[in-house]
C-alpha cells in the first residue's frame, strides 16, 4: 500500500465512491483539467473490467435460462415415460441433456467465482482512479488559485493606480481652467482665441463642427 493510500483509506472506509467511468461528471471534469497516460490507463481497465462483470453476469442468467430448459426437458421425457424404459433416442436425449446440464452447471460455478472477485478488482481500480483524478484537479486548483490570487494582486495594483490617475486628470483639468479664466480676464476673449489658434487649431476646429452639428 503505497503512503497515499494509507493517508486516505481510513478516512475512506464505508465512503461509497461511484465507478468514475461510468459517472458522466467524472468526464466533465476532463474538460476542465488535462489527463495523463496513468489516468486514461486505469480508464481502460476499470472500463474492461466493468463489461467484464456484465458479460458474466449476462451470460450466468442465459446459462440459467437454458439449464432450467434443459431440466424441464428431462422432466416432460420422464413424465412420459412413466414407469416403462426409455427407448434409445429419449434415452440419447436424456444423456444429452444431462451432459449440457453438467456443462452448464460448470460455467456457472466458475462465473460466479469470477464474479465474486470482480468488485474486489472494480474497487481497487477505481480507487486508485480516484486518487490519481484527486491529484490532477489539486494541482489545477492550487495553480488557479495561484493565478487568481496574481491576477487580484494586480487588480488592487491598478485600482490604486487609476485612483491616482484620476485624481491628477481632475487636478489638471481645474488647472487648465483657472490658467484660461485667467488669461481671458487679462487679455481678453479676442486675443486668447488668436493664441488658440495658433497653439490648438484641433480644439477650435473640433469646436466649429460641434457648433456646426448643434445648428
Amino acid at each position: 500500500m503505497s503512503r497515499k493510500e494509507e493517508i486516505f483509506r481510513p478516512a475512506l472506509s464505508g465512503k461509497k465512491i461511484p465507478v468514475l467511468t461510468l459517472d458522466h461528471k467524472w468526464h466533465q471534469i476532463f474538460q476542465h483539467a488535462e489527463t495523463n497516460s496513468t489516468i486514461e490507463e486505469l480508464e481502460k481497465q476499470l472500463n474492461e473490467l466493468v463489461k467484464r462483470q456484465v458479460k458474466l453476469t449476462t451470460e450466468s442468467k442465459e446459462i440459467a435460462k437454458l439449464k432450467a430448459k434443459l431440466m424441464n426437458e428431462i422432466v416432460s421425457m420422464m413424465d412420459s415415460i412413466g414407469e416403462g424404459q426409455p427407448d434409445k433416442k429419449t434415452e440419447k436425449k436424456l444423456d444429452e441433456n444431462r451432459r449440457l446440464i453438467n456443462e452448464c452447471n460448470e460455467k456457472i460455478e466458475a462465473y460466479q467465482d469470477e464474479l465474486l472477485d470482480l468488485p474486489k478488482e472494480i474497487d481497487a481500480v477505481n480507487y486508485e482512479l480516484m486518487l490519481q483524478t484527486m491529484d490532477v484537479c489539486y494541482d489545477m486548483l492550487k495553480e488557479n488559485a495561484a493565478e487568481i490570487s496574481s491576477i487580484g494582486e494586480w487588480i488592487t495594483k491598478i485600482r490604486r493606480e487609476l485612483k491616482k490617475k484620476l485624481v491628477r486628470k481632475q487636478e489638471k483639468e481645474l488647472q487648465t481652467q483657472q490658467i484660461y479664466t485667467y488669461m481671458h480676464d487679462i487679455f481678453g476673449a479676442d486675443v486668447i482665441e488668436l493664441f488658440d489658434m495658433k497653439y490648438f487649431p484641433d480644439r477650435l476646429l473640433k469646436r466649429d463642427e460641434q457648433a456646426d452639428t448643434e445648428e
